[in-house]
């Protein structure tokens, strides 16, 4: 899995010092691994306590372990699967304006496990069900919460008798570089967070697929008024197509559904979330109290597969992508 990371400081390839238990490059920049199995990869001033705090994180646990969302993290996996037509092998301009930081090298050979990086990925929920669907491959978490990444390292240890997934969790800022190396990902998923459009384009290998899950304005609408949670903006997948251009064989799948949550999972839907940050506790347990038990809420998103093209050529500056 190390191959696949850069030092974050200075963009050379990282290996592990001989006790393994840090990481380092060959100008001599270190970094520790934590006994809880996961690395930090953060640049110079970076602040792993700007991102999910540990209640947040352990309201998505609790969530996502009781399955409500696991309708998309199956059409994720599908989406893997899915062969581009023909445009991914086209030669493509791309608007698009590589970071200012100093060129990685050539990536090491990635044999036939291809990586999956998923940027923001939180606790590795989504990622570990892709790596079970296919087993192939080879899977890096990367998010700003080292609360989160506690909980994704464990996806990447034995379970029992359960063989796990192959599965890094990494400590990393997505809005700036990313500790990976040049072209080594295969696909890069984008789950309901923030996507870097200049660093996705650099760490995608060339056909490599960007797969992305938005919310529709009709997810969770039982929930949105009567808690007063953040609504989804209209025009959000308008924005995301506009966004994508460049990007060749794009398609989207809706998923729709109903779901049955008790009081405890509507807590924790919405604390896990940016409504966490907007929202009373004490306040939001009495509105949670008068809705109705077990509560029928709608799960509606759409999931978007887009292909980088095999020849790039970065032309300007592009927009970040947002989630």
């Amino acid at each position: 899995m190390i191959d696949a990371l850069a030092c974050p400081v200075c963009g050379e390839a990282i290996a592990f010092t001989e006790d393994e238990t840090a990481l380092t490059c060959a100008a001599g920049h270190g970094f520790d691994v934590a006994k809880q199995g996961y690395v930090s990869l953060l640049r110079g001033g970076g602040n792993a306590g700007t991102g999910d705090n540990a209640d947040m994180v352990a309201a998505r646990d609790a969530l996502l372990s009781r399955g409500h969302y696991e309708r998309i993290a199956d059409t994720v996996a599908a989406a893997l699967a899915t062969v581009p037509s023909s445009g991914a092998g086209e030669d493509v301009h791309i608007d698009a304006e590589a970071p200012a930081r100093a060129p990685a090298p050539a990536p090491a050979p990635v044999s036939r496990q291809g990586f999956v990086v998923d940027l923001a990925g939180g606790t590795g929920y989504y990622l570990e069900r892709v790596l079970r669907a296919h087993p192939e491959m080879r899977g890096i978490d990367i998010d700003l919460s080292k609360f989160a990444a506690r909980r994704a390292a464990r996806r990447g240890t034995l379970n029992g008798d359960v063989p796990s997934p192959t599965l890094a969790a990494v400590v990393a800022d997505v809005w700036q570089p990313l500790p990976l190396q040049t072209g080594v990902a295969a696909a890069i998923l984008s789950i309901f967070g923030p996507r870097n459009r200049p660093e996705i384009l650099r760490v995608l290998q060339p056909g490599g697929r960007l797969i992305v899950v938005t919310p529709t304005s009709r997810h969770l609408r039982e929930l949105v008024g009567p808690l007063g949670m953040i609504g989804v903006d209209d025009r959000k997948q308008e924005r995301l197509a506009a966004q994508l251009d460049g990007f060749v064989d794009l398609s989207s799948t809706p998923v729709e559904y109903e779901t049955s949550m008790s009081h405890a999972d509507v807590l924790n839907d919405v604390l896990m979330g940016p409504s966490a940050h907007h929202v009373d506790e004490d306040v939001l347990a009495e509105r949670v109290a008068q809705l109705p038990e077990p509560v029928s809420v709608t799960v509606s998103v759409t999931v978007t597969t887009a292909f980088a093209p095999r020849r790039n050529r970065l032309l300007g500056a592009a927009p970040t992508l947002e989630g």
